[in-house]
């Protein structure tokens, strides 16, 4: 019987098969997330597919710098982390301390406490202090947070990078609803900016790849700074 293309049960069993053929079980991966189950995260991290995707990118350019804005429990983090090799550094920017103490619980659970340091409190105000500490530039820069401010930690990546920095941001698509110019989601509103930024902005060029899985409709931007 063929599968329905637009049935998103469909689209969780190509995940699923997906995961089964090109990711190989991962004891730790799995632990961590039924230990943010158990803590009560919220189930919005990325899928083990877009967590590989984020490893093999990293790989890729040959990141050993890294910047993740939004931490969760840690998930996202582990991947990139796995993928700088011992001599990277990655820092994480969390808000919210319940979810910090969970993830640096994982990232010690994945054995990556020497290359990843999670900072806690509000995310531009923590950019604020890394451009006060005169940090170097990142080599691959990751926007997973609140919606709303897409705009601002743009901004700030940008500050942060140097030409070949990659930039990806998560959850630009929204189920389609970036189309919606009548939308009064501020999470909407704070994509549609982000997309105008960096629709004017030169010193940056990418594109927004629509996905489908097991956490529905979405989709990344990835760019390049120029």
């Amino acid at each position: 019987m063929k599968a329905n293309a637009n049935d998103a049960a469909t689209w969780g069993k190509v995940d699923d098969y997906v995961t089964e053929h090109l990711i190989p079980y991962d004891e730790v991966l799995e632990k961590v997330l039924a230990a943010n189950r158990e803590a009560g995260l919220p189930e919005i991290d990325v899928s083990p597919a877009q967590g590989k995707l984020l490893n093999v990118i990293v790989q890729i350019k040959g990141a050993k710098r890294i910047l993740e804005i939004g931490t969760l429990g840690g998930y996202s983090t582990i991947w990139m982390a796995r993928g700088i090799g011992a001599e990277g550094r990655l820092i994480s920017l969390e808000l919210d301390p319940h979810h910090a103490k969970v993830a640096k619980s994982n990232v010690a659970l994945a054995g990556l406490e020497d290359r990843v340091s999670i900072r806690v409190g509000d995310a531009l105000a923590q950019l604020e202090h890394l451009a006060k500490e005169k940090a170097d530039p990142f080599d691959l820069i990751f926007i997973d947070a609140d919606k709303p401010n897409n705009p601002n930690y743009l901004k700030w990546a940008l500050q942060f990078s140097k030409a070949g920095t990659v930039i990806i941001s998560d959850n630009v698509i929204r189920n389609g609803e970036v189309v919606d110019y009548h939308s009064t989601d501020p999470r909407v509103h704070g994509i549609r900016k982000f997309m105008d930024m960096l629709s004017a902005d030169s010193s940056i060029a990418g594109t927004a790849i629509q996905t489908v899985g097991s956490k529905g409709y979405d989709g990344f931007y990835i760019g390049i700074v120029q």
